[in-house]
């Protein structure tokens, strides 16, 4: 049996994919059930497959292929495309399949979890729509984890406590209660942090493929932080090897913590 094993990764490089700015999920108006899409991305670039519908009513096949417009603001756009091709029950037919321009697109995320959406399709006018991620299943993540986390601590009243790049290796303990709440228990084992125990224990939301935990953080050892503070954990998902996320809040005396962290399954 093969076991589990990568590197843990530091979210921390200013590439797309350093950075978690991955919008693959099912998306939908939620005051509009039936209507929605597939978005599937790669680096920079999107593809969309869409269900929506004519105006008989019936389903209509459109793709999209967006991509970063390079300004920074997490918005995509690009072209969509009508297809037709073979009846399903026989022999592909290369003949009877076209790809016809069709109209365009923009797709543009409002946080980890939402995005606006802007089609226009054969000259019918420009919609816009509030979109969400879509929910299926709970992801189980409780489980034992190795990895590491990096990020910056900024603001502190001592300035003396500000960190632009904190760093720390841990073992993680994750305990779920389904799409309820959830508790993760660092427990730092690196030559600075050895022996810090931070936990976040807190109510889950379930966006799609990703999770936030808003709860509250305890730290007890070397290098913690002060009380109990609030902290938010975004974007929580496990990944094929184990799982990552953001954490960032107020963490006392002033000081803004943001840390992104990235562990692989041990048990």
């Amino acid at each position: 049996m093969l076991r589990r094993f990568a590197i843990a990764v530091l979210l921390l490089a200013a590439a797309f994919g350093a950075q978690g700015k991955e919008y693959t999920d099912v998306y939908y108006d939620p005051d509009e059930n039936g209507w929605g899409f597939f978005l599937v991305q790669s680096d920079t670039a999107q593809f969309l497959a869409f269900f929506i519908y004519g105006s008989d009513g019936k389903p209509t096949w459109y793709v999209a292929g967006l991509a970063d417009d390079g300004t920074g603001t997490d918005t995509y756009t690009g072209q969509i495309f009508a297809t037709t091709g073979t009846y399903f029950p026989l022999p592909w037919n290369p003949a009877l399949s076209t790809v016809t321009l069709a109209g365009t697109a923009t797709f543009k995320a409002t946080d980890n979890y939402h995005a606006t959406f802007t089609y226009s399709v054969n000259g019918a006018g420009t919609v816009v729509k509030n979109v969400v991620r879509q929910t299926l299943t709970s992801y189980p993540m409780a489980g034992n984890y190795s990895g590491s986390m990096a990020g910056s601590v900024s603001g502190c009243t001592d300035p003396n406590n500000n960190n632009p790049q904190w760093r720390g290796r841990y073992v993680l303990t994750v305990s779920q209660s389904g799409d309820a709440s959830a508790t993760a228990t660092f427990n730092f084992v690196d030559n600075v942090n050895n022996g810090l125990v931070c936990t976040v224990s807190g109510p889950l939301t379930h966006l799609g493929r990703l999770y936030q935990l808003n709860g509250q953080m305890t730290c007890t050892g070397p290098n913690g932080f002060p009380g109990t503070p609030s902290v938010t954990i975004d974007a929580l998902h496990p990944t094929g090897q184990g799982i990552e996320g953001k954490l960032s809040g107020n963490t006392g005396g002033g000081c803004a913590a943001v840390l992104h962290f990235s562990a692989v399954f041990l048990n």
